[in-house]
């Protein structure tokens, strides 16, 4: 158990697998000792996760967030509200099985109430998954050829799920993962685009907040070859998808003018990279 958490009921050791009641069970009874809203703990011999409901969200970031959008002229960038407290549990459980429906790699729902929800781990055998972001990391420091090559495992990681006509929630390079078994799998949906936006919107949106996250390294390393990547994992989006990302390219090009250096925020990097990248791919 974590430190910091109440001492959880006793892990349920027993020969046959659990049963939904069995997590249940375990719910009801941890939830109230978790202090975090997050945190993991060993049913059996299983690792599972336990989110806990929070606080309602308050709506003056997002008002504020879109009223950039709108000056923009981006809706694909609108702000999703995340309500948080119970609404965000039934988010979250909601669209992992929507997502676990169409084939990809989720955690699986164990059991939900309305102010917690357990869910799986995607590690196995005693293997944990390892999150995207930290294997760019290391990957950048191994240099940009390899780099690149797991860069493009995220791209096409966005691509199988759009395949599948689906979209994310946040698309950051923290929210993939990769799997003991090398395949990608995809955490953290407590809010849904989908509830306000059109399917091509919510795809183009996919892009860009994995461009976002990750525009930085490949600026720094690699932004001519990234290209090839980058259009390649687009080559089966929808004509409306290519459109819209042609148009936030064009509309964020002033962005690539912030200014450098670490006292402006992460955040500005973040953007003035991701703007760069956009104006050089799409300057034709």
């Amino acid at each position: 158990m974590r430190k910091g958490i109440a001492s959880a009921p006793a892990p349920l050791e027993a020969a046959a697998p659990p049963q939904p009641e069995d997590y249940a069970e375990f719910l009801r009874l941890a939830l109230p000792q978790q202090a975090k809203a997050v945190a993991s703990h060993r049913f059996g011999s299983e690792r599972v996760w336990l989110k806990k409901a929070g606080p309602r969200h308050g709506a003056l970031r997002y008002h504020l967030l879109a009223a950039i959008t709108r000056l923009l002229r981006l809706d694909m960038l609108t702000p999703v509200r995340n309500w948080g407290g119970e609404v965000a549990i039934a988010t979250e459980a909601r669209r992992l099985r929507e997502l676990q429906g169409a084939g990809l790699r989720v955690p699986s729902v164990l059991a939900q109430q309305a102010d917690g929800l357990l869910i799986s781990d995607l590690g196995e055998s005693g293997r944990p998954p390892v999150v995207l972001q930290e294997r760019l990391d290391q990957a950048a420091a191994a240099g940009p050829a390899a780099l690149l090559a797991t860069w493009r495992e995220g791209l096409f990681a966005i691509a199988e799920v759009h395949a599948r006509g689906t979209y994310l929630s946040q698309a950051f390079d923290r929210n993939l993962v990769e799997c003991p078994d090398g395949r990608i799998g995809y955490i953290d949906f407590e809010d849904d685009p989908g509830e306000t936006l059109p399917l091509a919107a919510c795809q183009t949106r996919d892009w860009i907040d994995y461009l976002h996250s990750t525009a930085m390294l490949v600026d720094a390393a690699a932004p001519h070859a990234a290209e090839a990547h980058w259009h390649e994992a687009l080559a089966p989006a929808s004509d409306e998808v290519r459109q819209r990302l042609a148009l936030a390219a064009r509309r964020v090009r002033w962005l690539r003018h912030l200014p450098r250096g670490r006292r402006w925020g992460r955040d500005t990097q973040r953007v003035r990279a991701a703007a760069r990248l956009l104006a050089r791919w799409y300057a034709r």
